[in-house]
């Protein structure tokens, strides 16, 4: 029992995205042209400069780590031919932050965020090699809530390993300040249907239950507000608006519980009428 404690620590102590991060091009999951692209450069050991471009956690650091190794021989010709010549690899979440003199000496990989099938293979992959027992809907979770970012679904799924090596769906959003669709939509309906005081005291559990910061919340919100069958097209443009207003106020350092509050009363006069 200690050795295997001690070994669940060890286990803990790496992070997972590292330790199961893919060590060749072709490993890369999601991104099939880019592949592509970087396997011929690879087989023909050389290469120009590289620019990766995408959202956060859809594989930019893994295929210049991955082509970096695939590309030692070449690089190292390149050293002994042009004692003055170098080849970079840029990585960023947003090309058009890059000037365009260095973008037009580059080819131009753009990532986009990996699809939901991916995502959950990778997190079903892992967690068998961890020797994690997830549920289906644990991992239906995660891939919800890393929309196509599979460093914070593998970061998630390490997070409530940590605490229990049988994962439910309900661990997951316990862990993640994530708030799971049905509560959201709950919380609508009570600014619909029961009026202000009954919205708020919603609203207080949810952020309390999930840890859930203001912006966490709002920015949740609208991510389900357009699963919200119960709720019309015009209602849901009214308060897409309302969201991006509060959203703003808060970045902006207004008042957490005010602006919260100040939404839920707009919801609910809106949503009563």
């Amino acid at each position: 029992m200690f050795k295997e404690a001690r070994q669940r620590r060890q286990s803990m102590s790496e992070l997972w995205v590292e330790r199961h991060r893919p060590q060749s091009v072709t490993e890369i999951r999601g991104q099939a042209a880019v592949v592509q692209r970087l396997t011929i450069y690879s087989e023909k050991k050389e290469f120009p400069h590289l620019l990766f471009a995408g959202p956060p956690g859809t594989g930019k650091t893994t295929a210049a780590m991955a082509l970096t190794n695939d590309a030692q021989g070449a690089l190292r010709r390149i050293m002994e031919q042009y004692a003055e010549t170098c080849r970079f690899i840029l990585s960023c979440n947003y090309s058009s932050k890059i000037i365009e003199p260095i973008q037009s000496r580059c080819a131009v990989f753009r990532f986009r965020p990996l699809a939901d099938a991916d995502v959950n293979a990778q997190i079903h992959h892992v967690a068998e090699a961890e020797g994690v027992e997830l549920a289906d809907d644990a991992g239906e979770a995660l891939t919800r809530i890393s929309q196509g970012d599979l460093r914070k679904a593998l970061t998630g799924l390490q997070v409530a390993a940590a605490l229990d090596m049988k994962i439910s769906r309900d661990l997951i959003y316990e862990t993640s300040a994530t708030a799971p669709p049905e509560a959201l939509h709950q919380y609508l309906m009570a600014c619909r249907d029961d009026g202000f005081h009954a919205a708020r005291r919603r609203l207080r559990e949810l952020l309390d239950k999930y840890g859930l910061a203001g912006t966490d919340f709002v920015n949740q919100l609208h991510r389900e507000l357009y699963t919200a069958d119960f709720l019309t097209e015009d209602a849901k443009l009214d308060m897409t608006e309302w969201m991006a207003e509060v959203d703003y106020r808060l970045v902006e350092g207004g008042g957490e519980q005010i602006q919260l509050d100040a939404l839920t009363a707009r919801l609910v006069t809106h949503l009563r009428d």
